[in-house]
């Protein structure tokens, strides 16, 4: 069976027994997370979220990039979120490459925002966010390291 189609049966399963259509818009517990698309990752779960807690923003290696700010911005100034936590991972696939080198093969000047530090990858998220002129001192950042062998988190040093 085609991938598409165990998900839209998986889909009318949990759509059966689905009673969350009246959660707010708002997250409820006020707070946004940055972290990477890789599926090794659970956020929810790691997490110990619900439906309705937090925005969780996914992308390759959590970068802080322009369009991660602006829907933490978004997310702040619309919805209401007083913090952000930016998560990272060891074993990340973003370490196992270059721009310049995936730019050439591909024949294009896509900045793919390869790194070679995690840790440091995600302090400069949180100071990306921290110094946002579109959020306010009293947004609060903060950066962790997701183990993914041992399912830890750990707090990134400022």
């Amino acid at each position: 069976m085609p991938v598409v189609d165990e998900i839209r049966d998986a889909n009318l399963s949990y759509a059966s027994k689905f009673a969350k259509g009246d959660l707010p818009m708002p997250p409820g517990r006020r707070f946004a997370v940055v972290t990477c698309m890789d599926a090794r990752l659970d956020p929810a779960k790691f997490l110990g979220l619900d439906e309705g807690d937090a925005h969780v923003i996914r992308n390759a290696g959590a970068v802080v990039t322009d369009d991660a700010l602006r829907s933490l911005i978004i997310s702040h100034h619309l919805l209401g979120t007083q913090e952000a936590v930016v998560i990272a991972h060891t074993d990340c696939g973003m370490l196992t490459f270059k721009d310049g080198e995936l730019q050439d093969r591909l024949d294009t000047d896509v900045e793919f925002h390869a790194f070679p530090d995690v840790e440091e990858n995600v302090r400069s998220g949180v100071k990306k966010i921290q110094d946002s002129s579109l959020l306010p001192d009293s947004f609060e950042a903060r950066g962790f390291v997701y183990d993914v062998k041992t399912g830890e988190l750990r707090e990134v040093p400022g």
